[in-house]
């Protein structure tokens, strides 16, 4: 069932006019958020347990309506067209020198400031939001899947909204969204490693840079399948950029220059290798038990 849900929602994708189920969480979130929030960690720990409960009891219902359907509802977990859809929406752009439809593009996908950025700058933001997302959307659900079936992918599905809606460090989420933020990092441990394991084969290196550079970065596993492209790319992501005009710096990622348009077309081809070593791998797992 993982294989066929892969293979399903890379083909034909979400329809982007429909509502999404995402969407359906992320309004249940909000609403928990602001009449629970107490600045208290209690409150998200019950927050993450409710999310957990609901997508066991939803998944489970799902799985009992047929094969067909359950494949189809997991498609909505998962993230592998619309991910290369979107940043494909941002390496037109930039290869075609239009530099302000590139920003526009790659400010949909992450959260720095993006007005001011030079095509590295572009390119940076765009694979690195690739790398991660490759874990975060497409192999945690889809292990979640693999293990415990679609209701293991909608908690996968549930704990990573939270974490990107409460799981800041900002004074009025950091105790609420403690526990979805570290949630988030227990599911997508394994996760990190086998997607930058994936992306070191597809991009036939990055081995030795994912070892060195991970460990650096701000997130325990983001670090993984970012320090994997760039060393398959020979290129060198992370260093300093801008959150609503405050300066960050990022760990850096990498021994090369940094990257390009080309480089950004060559990280979408990783992707792509890397997705279907995925495919491959979802495929096999189930006959080795």
């Amino acid at each position: 069932m993982p294989l066929a849900a892969l293979i399903v929602e890379a083909c034909i994708g979400y329809p982007r006019r429909w509502w999404h189920p995402v969407m359906g969480v992320g309004a249940l979130i909000a609403s928990v958020e602001r009449r629970w929030n107490r600045r208290r960690r209690l409150e998200g720990v019950i927050l993450v347990l409710l999310l957990v409960a609901l997508s066991i009891v939803l998944g489970l219902a799902v799985e009992r309506m047929g094969t067909i359907v359950t494949v189809l509802a997991a498609t909505t977990g998962l993230a592998q067209r619309s991910l290369h859809d979107h940043v494909a929406a941002v390496a037109r752009p930039l290869a075609a020198g239009d530099l302000s439809a590139a920003r526009a593009a790659v400010a949909m996908i992450v959260g720095r400031d993006t007005d001011t950025l030079d095509e590295a700058g572009v390119a940076t933001a765009a694979i690195e939001s690739l790398a991660e997302s490759f874990c975060d959307g497409v192999v945690a659900p889809a292990l979640g899947l693999l293990l415990f079936g679609l209701p293991g992918l909608f908690a996968v599905k549930a704990i990573n909204t939270a974490d990107s809606m409460v799981g800041h460090r900002t004074p009025e989420l950091r105790a609420f969204g403690w526990a979805s933020a570290r949630a988030d990092d227990v599911v997508n441990f394994v996760p990190a490693r086998i997607a930058g394991v994936l992306i070191a084969l597809a991009g036939r290196g990055g081995w030795r840079e994912m070892r060195r550079y991970a460990p650096a970065h701000a997130s325990p596993n983001g670090g993984w399948p970012e320090a994997a492209m760039a060393g398959a790319l020979g290129r060198r992501l992370g260093g300093a950029v801008t959150y609503d005009g405050e300066p960050a710096q990022r760990a850096v990622l990498g021994d090369g220059p940094r990257p390009d348009a080309r480089d950004l077309e060559r990280a979408l081809a990783i992707y792509r290798t890397a997705c279907l070593l995925l495919w491959i791998t979802v495929g096999i797992i189930p006959w080795l038990g």
